[in-house]
């Protein structure tokens, strides 16, 4: 046994799932660390799934699982929706990859203007990395200005520009960066979230091509940021003249169907879109101000082209996924369900934790649930409850490895996937779903203790 999360756990777990620990050694002969994502890597090994369906997955071995990782936040409708499946399976017998213009990218985007409020006009990428890596590109080319400006802890994909500060810890200052060279980090500037006063000193020292910044806080909220901050980043850049790109990933269509820009009555120059987009598919996209767009279009009043090339570029199967999601998306049901569910969980498990006697403590907005494994603060009293007041250092840290990789194998033991230390809703979750999911945090905090991992 290699002991390297804790003895109970790690034995009750490799004897659950041993057809996933036979496909990992595989595995490991492929892939640096056996995996193909670094979210996906969990010691002793990872599960492999062979199916979903709704709020579930179900693993090699034959064992259901409560998803909260949702494609990576991608499956706002769960797995597997009708329409989408069905919307698919039509594309597919009529033509995977035309690399031809075809009516379903028309509708596809005209859905997308329809509900984001900054969509005058826009292109589509194959992913989130592309389209904030084309939203800097795009700002660059019509400021003429090289800087930008981001906030600790926010995480905009993992092309060069924006990969430094994107996760903790924060507390020295070095967001060196393996790979990342000092030519391309020296266009960085890195400021905290929350500080309107910090972004103010930042523009006028280093006028910068454009300010981004992600969602509603770093990595879905870990640091919330509420409505007033958004504006005030809002304010600011167009009073000082700077391009602002909102970064909605994450939480475009999944807060709200217009995001959160539409929720906080926010217009931003730029946006950054993609997993909702595409209804589980590949997909992303970047839109905007029709002036900023068109940097990409032939013969612009700038004179000067940015290239965009890119194989499946609003490819029609996941042109079709998107365009059969968004129009679920488009009623608010599911932004309703999944934020009500999600608030359902976090009230839960705190009780959990309050009955337990564990320091531990649930927050979040909207669809996402974040668990902080050490806490000794004040009890929340309300679902707007943030701990330690929003102090992004307190937030914002590294946690135990042995004690991270124990947490995530006892959940799953209890039936329950959880990423990390943060969950995600869905439409398919059940209220049968958020029992369950109680109850195996309850377990957990049991093993967690019987091996010793927590007081």
């Amino acid at each position: 046994m290699s002991q390297v999360i804790s003895q109970q756990i790690e034995s009750a777990y490799q004897e659950k799932f041993a057809a996933s620990a036979r496909l990992y050694e595989r595995g490991c002969s492929l892939f640096p660390s056996g995996v193909t994502h670094d979210g996906r890597f969990l010691q002793p090994f990872p599960i492999y799934v062979e199916r979903t369906q709704g709020s579930k997955k179900q693993t090699v071995d034959g064992h259901e699982i409560i998803d909260y990782w949702m494609g990576h936040g991608a499956l706002l409708l769960g797995h597997g929706h009708p329409a989408v499946v069905e919307a698919v399976q039509r594309q597919v017998q009529r033509g995977t990859h035309p690399g031809a213009c075809h009516e379903l990218e028309l509708e596809w985007g005209e859905q997308i203007r329809d509900l984001v409020p900054s969509a005058e006009m826009l292109r589509f990428t194959n992913s989130g990395t592309e389209a904030t890596l084309m939203a800097l590109r795009v700002a660059r080319i019509f400021s003429g200005k090289t800087k930008v400006v981001k906030f600790a802890g926010h995480f905009h994909g993992w092309h060069d520009a924006l990969a430094p500060a994107a996760a903790p810890p924060h507390t020295s200052g070095d967001y060196s960066t393996p790979g990342v060279t000092d030519g391309v980090f020296g266009d960085l500037v890195i400021i905290l979230q929350n500080d309107l006063d910090s972004l103010a000193r930042a523009i006028d020292e280093h006028d910068p091509a454009c300010v981004i910044l992600e969602g509603n806080g770093s990595r879905w909220g870990v640091v919330p940021i509420r409505e007033e901050f958004l504006r005030g980043v809002r304010r600011l850049t167009a009073e000082k003249n700077v391009i602002f790109i909102h970064d909605e990933v994450v939480t475009g269509f999944r807060v709200d169907p217009g995001g959160f820009q539409r929720y906080c009555g926010v217009t931003p120059d730029l946006t950054s879109l993609a997993k909702v987009l595409a209804g589980g598919l590949p997909g992303g996209c970047l839109v905007g101000r029709a002036e900023l767009l068109q940097v990409l279009a032939f013969d612009n009043p700038l004179g000067k082209k940015m290239k965009h090339p890119g194989t499946y570029n609003a490819n029609p199967i996941s042109a079709a996924a998107g365009v059969a999601a968004l129009k679920v998306v488009a009623t608010g049901d599911a932004c309703r369900a999944a934020n009500e569910t999600a608030k359902k969980i976090r009230a839960g498990i705190n009780d959990v934790f309050h009955r337990k006697g564990a320091n531990w403590v649930a927050y979040g907005d909207f669809s996402a649930i974040k668990i902080h494994p050490d806490y000794d603060g004040p009890r929340p009293e309300s679902d707007s409850f943030i701990p330690f007041e929003n102090d992004y250092q307190k937030l914002d840290r590294e946690f135990d490895r042995r004690l991270s990789h124990a947490f995530r194998c006892a959940m799953l033991l209890g039936g329950v996937d959880w990423m990390g230390w943060s969950g995600s809703t869905s439409l398919a979750h059940s209220d049968a779903d958020v029992d369950r999911t109680l109850a195996a945090f309850s377990e957990t905090i049991d093993m967690l203790r019987a091996d010793g991992l927590i007081e």
